[in-house]
C-alpha cells in the first residue's frame, strides 16, 4: 500500500468508525483500591500481630521480621489468586524512563508430579533478574551482571488486569549484587530520608518536640496527547521516535484557544472515563481531566500524595495511559513535543514537605511560630534552587524536553524561583534590613517582637517561572511529560536536605550567641538571601531582557540543551552534595551521568536514521511523482499552444534537491563515529545532527504546502489533530 493510499485509508476508517460502546462507570466507593493490597486488605487478610507489624513497616521502614514476612506472603497470594492470578512479579524503574518486569508463577510442583502455588516471605522479599539487561553505566561488567530486585513494602502491591491475564505487582528497588542502585526508587527513599534526618535538625532548634518522620509529597500533572492509531501507523516517525519529524503547521491551529475551552471529544471522553476507572481500581487518585492548550492535547492530574507512592503512581499511570489508549483505538503520545509549532507537553511536579505533627512545612500557618519555620523551610528551597541550579536542569534534561523548554508554553532554561508579590516583599525586606509593618491587603504583618502574621498570597500564577510558589507547595514546571518524576524527586529533597543542614549550622551558631529564635531566623535568613536572593524573579521569564539580565547581571545559569545540562551530574559541588548526604555515591551518580548521556546521543541518532529514510523513501518518491506529472501537463499543454508557468515547477524541483543534498550531509554527520570523550560526542548531536535534522524538514515541509495532497504521502497536522 502506497503512503496516499495508507493516509486515505486512515481518514476513511476514522471518520466511518462506529462509536465505542460507553459502559456505565461503578460507584467510586465500590471500585477504589479494589485491587491494592493495602492496609486496608492486610488488615482483613492478616492476624493482629501480623498486622501492627507490617503497618509498623510500612509506616516507619521498620524491618519485617522472616516470619511475619511468610505470613504477609501467603495472604498477599490468597488475596491475587482469588483475583485470578497466576503469576506474580517484582516490577522495578531502572535509569531510564521506563517500567520493567519479570513474571514467575506461583507454581510448584510436589514429588507425586502435582502442581500446587507457593509464594514465600523470601520470594515477596526478594528478586533476582537479569542486571545485565538494563543500563547500568558502567557500575559492573557483563561477568558480574547479577542483579537484586527487593520489595518496598511502602508501596503497595497491586494486580494489573491485561487483555492476556491478571498479575500480581510487587514494587521493588532495584540493585547490583555488589549494592549499587541500579534505579531511581533507591535513591528517591535515600533523598526523602536525609531530607527528613535535616529537617529533624531545624525543628528541634525552632523548639519543636515532637516531630514525626518528614516527607517529601508529590502531585504530577500529566499532559499528553492522542492521535488515532491509523494515523499513527502511517507515520514512521510517530512510532519509533514518539514525535513528528516532518510537518508543515495547519493553517488553523491553537490561535484561537477554542479547544481548551470546548467540550472533550466524546470519543476522548469515552477513553477518559475508562481510564479513570482502572486508576481508581489500583488507588491513584485521578482528580482533574480536561483538554490542554493544544488540539488534540490533554491533562489528568492525581491529588497529592507521599512522593515515593506518587512516583511509582505515576509510572503505573503512564503504562495504563497507553495500554488504554490502544484498546480505544488511540496512540497515547507523552513526547514533549509531537508537534512542531503548537504546544508542547509537560508534566509539572507539584512538592511539599510535611510531617503528622507540624504539617506541611511550606504553607503558612496561623501563628508567628509556624510561619518562622514555614520561612526557614521556603528560604531553604531558594537556596537549593540558586546553588543547585544546573542539577535541576540536568535532571529534567532529554532530548524530547529540549524541544519544549525555553518556547512559549513551558518555562525557559534558566532556573528561577517565583513567589509571589507578598513572599517575594518580605524576602527582600529580610535581605536588605527593613522589618517594616505592611499595609493591609494581603501583605504580612512584619515585627521583630511579634512577627510573621500573614495569609496565604492571594496573587496571580506566574506560568513562565519554571520553580514557582503556588500558595503551600513549589510546582516545578519544566519536568517533561515523558520523565520519571523521581529524578526531580531526589534533585529537590536532596537540595532540601543539604539547605536545611546549612541553616541548622548557622541557626545553631546564632542561638549560641544568645539571640531569641526570631532574632537567630531572621539572621539566619538574612546571610541567606544575601548569597542566594539573586534567583527570585516574579517577572516574564520568557523575555529576552530576562535572559540577559539572569546571566549578566545575576550570575545565572542558562541551559539550552541537555549536551550543556548533563556535565552537571560530574560537578565537584554535585557530588559533593549526593555523597554528603547519603544519596547517591560517586560511582553511583557517575552511572546516571553515562546513563543519560547515552540515553541522549541514542535518542538523537535513531531520529536521525528515520529522518534520512523517510525523506528517500516517502517524501522524494512524493515529490518526483508529482514533477512528473507536472511535467507531462506543461508538455500537452505546450503541444496544444498553452503555455504556463514553470515557477512552481522550478520551486518545487529546488526544494527537492536542497532537501537531498540536505539528506546528504545529515548521513555524513551520523556516519561519524569517533570522539574525544561523551561531551564531544552529545555536542555533535545537538549542534550538528539536530540542525540538520532541521534542515532537512525545513525543505519537505514546504514541499508539502506545494505537492499535490493526492501525493503527499503521510497523514498531516490538521488530520492528525483535529480528526478524532
Amino acid at each position: 500500500m502506497s503512503g496516499m493510499t495508507s493516509r486515505k485509508n486512515a481518514i476513511t476508517e476514522i471518520t466511518n468508525r462506529a462509536p465505542k460502546a460507553c459502559k456505565m462507570p461503578e460507584p467510586l466507593n465500590k471500585i477504589w483500591a479494589t485491587d491494592v493490597f493495602g492496609l486496608a486488605a492486610m488488615e482483613e487478610a492478616l492476624s493482629k500481630n501480623a498486622f501492627k507489624a507490617i503497618k509498623k513497616t510500612v509506616q516507619t521502614g521498620a524491618t519485617l521480621d522472616p516470619a511475619t514476612a511468610d505470613i504477609v506472603a501467603a495472604a498477599m497470594k490468597d488475596w491475587a489468586i482469588s483475583k485470578g492470578v497466576k503469576f506474580f512479579s517484582h516490577i522495578f524503574y531502572p535509569m531510564t524512563n521506563i517500567t520493567a518486569e519479570k513474571h514467575d508463577g506461583f507454581i510448584i510442583t510436589n514429588s507425586d508430579g502435582g502442581a500446587i502455588t507457593e509464594f514465600t516471605g523470601s520470594l515477596l522479599i526478594k528478586g533476582e533478574p537479569d542486571g545485565s539487561s538494563f543500563p547500568n553505566g558502567s557500575l559492573r561488567m557483563t561477568n558480574a551482571a547479577r542483579g537484586y530486585t527487593a520489595w518496598d513494602p511502602t508501596s503497595p502491591a497491586y494486580v494489573m488486569h491485561t487483555a492476556n491475564g491478571a498479575t500480581l505487582m510487587i514494587p521493588s528497588v532495584f540493585m547490583s549484587w555488589t549494592g549499587e542502585a541500579l534505579d531511581k526508587k533507591i535513591p528517591l527513599l535515600r533523598s526523602n530520608k536525609a531530607m527528613d534526618k535535616a529537617a529533624q535538625k531545624v525543628l528541634s532548634l525552632m523548639g519543636e518536640t515532637e516531630i514525626a518522620t518528614l516527607n517529601s509529597s508529590c502531585g504530577a500533572e500529566q499532559e499528553y496527547f492522542l492521535v488515532d492509531e491509523h494515523f499513527a501507523n502511517a507515520r514512521p516517525d510517530l512510532l519509533l521516535a514518539g514525535r513528528t519529524l516532518f510537518g508543515a503547521p495547519p493553517a488553523k491551529g491553537q490561535q484561537f484557544d477554542d479547544h481548551y475551552f470546548g467540550a472533550i471529544p466524546a470519543r476522548v471522553q469515552v477513553f477518559m472515563q475508562d481510564f479513570e476507572d482502572k486508576l481508581y481500581r489500583l488507588g491513584i487518585p485521578a482528580k482533574t481531566h480536561h483538554n490542554e492548550v493544544a488540539p488534540g492535547q490533554f491533562e489528568i492530574a492525581p491529588y497529592f500524595e507521599a512522593a515515593n507512592v506518587a512516583a511509582d503512581h505515576q509510572q503505573l499511570l503512564m503504562t495504563l495511559m497507553k495500554s488504554t489508549a490502544k484498546e480505544h483505538g488511540f496512540l497515547c503520545l507523552l513526547h514533549e513535543k509531537p508537534f512542531a509549532g503548537v504546544n508542547g507537553s509537560g508534566k509539572h511536579v507539584n512538592w511539599s514537605v510535611g510531617n503528622a505533627t507540624q504539617g506541611n512545612l511550606l504553607d503558612p500557618g496561623s501563628t508567628p511560630h509556624d510561619n518562622l519555620n514555614f520561612l526557614l523551610f521556603c528560604g531553604a528551597v531558594i537556596r537549593g534552587v540558586h546553588k543547585y541550579g544546573p542539577l535541576l536542569r540536568a535532571v529534567i534534561a532529554s532530548a524530547a524536553n529540549d524541544h519544549r523548554l525555553g518556547a512559549n508554553e513551558a518555562p525557559p532554561a534558566i532556573l528561577s524561583v517565583y513567589l509571589g508579590t507578598q513572599l517575594e516583599s518580605v524576602f527582600n525586606d529580610i535581605k536588605e534590613g527593613k522589618l517594616l509593618e505592611k499595609a493591609k491587603g494581603g501583605l504580612m504583618d512584619l515585627g521583630l517582637s511579634q512577627i510573621l502574621q500573614f495569609e496565604r498570597d492571594p496573587g496571580d500564577r506566574n506560568r513562565t517561572s519554571p520553580f514557582a510558589f503556588t500558595g503551600n507547595r513549589f510546582e516545578f514546571r519544566a519536568v517533561g511529560s515523558s520523565q520519571s518524576v523521581s529524578g526531580p524527586l531526589v534533585a529537590m529533597n536532596t537540595m532540601l536536605a543539604d539547605s536545611l543542614n546549612w541553616i541548622a549550622e548557622k541557626l545553631e551558631a546564632v542561638i549560641a550567641e544568645g539571640e531569641d529564635k526570631t532574632s537567630a531566623v531572621i539572621t539566619v535568613l538574612q546571610e541567606l538571601m544575601q548569597l542566594h536572593g539573586n534567583v527570585i524573579f516574579g517577572g516574564d521569564g520568557y523575555s529576552s531582557e530576562w535572559h540577559k539580565a539572569a546571566v549578566e547581571e545575576r550570575g545565572l545559569k542558562n541551559i539550552p540543551t541537555s549536551a550543556d545540562a548533563l556535565p552537571a551530574f560530574k560537578e565537584e559541588s554535585v557530588v559533593k552534595l549526593f555523597e554528603s548526604t547519603g544519596v547517591l555515591s560517586p560511582a553511583e551518580l557517575a552511572s546516571r551521568f553515562e546513563v543519560y548521556a547515552e540515553q541522549y546521543v541514542l535518542s538523537i541518532e535513531v531520529e536521525a536514521k528515520i529522518v534520512i529514510g523517510m525523506a528517500n523513501t516517502r517524501i522524494y518518491p512524493a515529490t518526483v511523482k508529482y514533477l512528473d506529472s507536472l511535467s507531462s501537463a506543461a508538455t500537452n499543454l505546450s503541444a496544444l499552444n498553452i503555455t504556463i508557468s514553470h515557477n512552481s515547477i522550478d520551486e518545487i524541483a529546488a526544494e527537492t534537491d536542497a532537501m537531498m543534498a540536505a539528506v546528504s550531509k545529515l548521513k555524513e554527520a551520523l556516519s561519524v563515529e569517533e570522539f574525544d570523550s561523551t561531551e564531544a560526542h552529545m555536542n555533535h548531536c545537538a549542534h550538528v545532527l539536530c540542525p540538520l535534522m532541521l534542515e532537512v524538514r525545513s525543505h519537505a515541509d514546504a514541499l508539502e504546502l506545494v505537492v499535490s495532497d493526492d501525493l503527499w504521502p503521510l497523514p498531516k497536522y490538521q488530520e492528525m489533530l483535529f480528526i478524532k
